[in-house]
């Protein structure tokens, strides 16, 4: 196997292992924590709070004494995003910001492919992952296997891979792009025809964009492929002074209904700078929650596609991976070499 999810060598005496204990809930704890808690009041729910404080204030003193970071994705839940993420945005945005940091550990709050990538740009670094198990559709619908099939099949065609895939696959190709930056990487590559794997919504709409030619691959990412354009002709119906915002890994039709279309970084932007009244973001549903920090006065309608895998991240395994230092992520040494020439010449041509 290319790659491989093992717990983590141990780096500290075996005794650390289990050794932190939780605080209870308090009163003193609740005024401790309030400033966090009024940061979220209006997505966490008072019931909630009294779970969820120990378990953060236990992660924000394991990542003290370990050095590490979290990193949390747009799609965590609000507990995760707002009260234990150091960094928080898009996968690659953590990825970057990982590498920047002065950090031994790295905790990815996201899915195996973004800790890959964490890895990949970090590759001195620890990095875990909260349960090995959060995987990802999109990333799943192509192999490296696929991928050397492909260039047989399209000789001299360059291929252009979104970031969500794994590293094994990121080897395989060219350059890797993001969905805020697709156009410009596929354009940079100055040829006639490009290869865009493995979402096909996503090489649909830059298709939309440039007079590059696109091959696509069948690919889709299960929660954006279940929107449909009724589901955003019934909300206008229901309110017809709303924005639809639409993540591009969206089906056509949806996109096509849609006000703006955008990355995650720029469906936030969006809402940030224009404040519409009422709006729908076209992705998954923790997203509207974490805006929402941002925007309190902003309304929010939730048409809630969940990710089952992202979901498989909590405060509870969090707090464990710190705790018990697992599960580590490493890379094949040959695979991240090539992956990461793939990362960084994006990175070189976005900077």
């Amino acid at each position: 196997m290319d790659t491989l999810v093992c717990p983590a060598p141990n780096r500290r005496p075996l005794a650390y292992a289990g050794r932190h204990e939780l605080p209870e809930f308090t009163p003193e704890l609740a005024a401790e924590m309030a400033p966090l808690y009024a940061r979220v009041q209006h997505v966490v729910t008072p019931m909630e709070w009294p779970v969820y404080a120990p378990l953060i204030k236990g992660i924000n003193e394991l990542k003290k004494e370990l050095n590490a970071v979290v990193l949390a994705h747009n799609y965590m839940t609000p507990e995760i995003f707002n009260c234990v993420g150091d960094f928080r945005g898009d996968s690659l945005q953590l990825a970057r910001e990982a590498a920047r940091v002065e950090a031994d550990v790295i905790v990815q709050a996201g899915v195996h492919f973004m800790a890959e990538t964490s890895k990949l740009l970090s590759p001195e670094k620890t990095v875990l992952i909260p349960d090995p198990l959060a995987g990802c559709s999109l990333a799943a619908s192509i192999t490296a296997e696929d991928v050397r099939m492909l260039r047989d099949a399209y000789p001299g065609v360059p291929i252009v891979t979104y970031v969500n895939t794994s590293a094994a696959v990121k080897a395989e190709c060219d350059i890797t792009c993001t969905s805020s930056n697709a156009v410009k990487v596929v354009e940079s590559l100055n040829a006639p025809r490009v290869l865009l794997i493995p979402d096909e919504y996503l090489a649909r709409y830059v298709q939309t964009q440039t007079s590059v030619e696109i091959i696509a691959w069948k690919g889709h990412c299960e929660v954006h492929e279940l929107f449909t354009a009724e589901d955003i002709e019934a909300m206008r119906a229901a309110d017809p002074g709303m924005k639809v915002i639409a993540h591009p890994e969206c089906p056509p039709d949806v996109i096509a209904a849609a006000d703006f279309t955008g990355s995650t970084a720029a469906m936030i932007s969006y809402v940030i700078d224009k404040r519409p009244r009422k709006v729908a973001l076209i992705t998954e549903c923790s997203m509207a929650s974490n805006v929402a920090v941002e925007a309190p006065d902003v309304e929010f309608i939730r048409p809630c596609n969940l990710c089952p895998h992202m979901k498989r991240i909590s405060l509870e395994n969090i707090y464990e991976a710190l705790r018990d230092m697992k599960y580590e992520v490493t890379v094949d040494p040959v695979v991240a070499a090539k992956a990461r020439r793939a990362v960084e010449r994006m990175i070189n041509l976005t900077n």
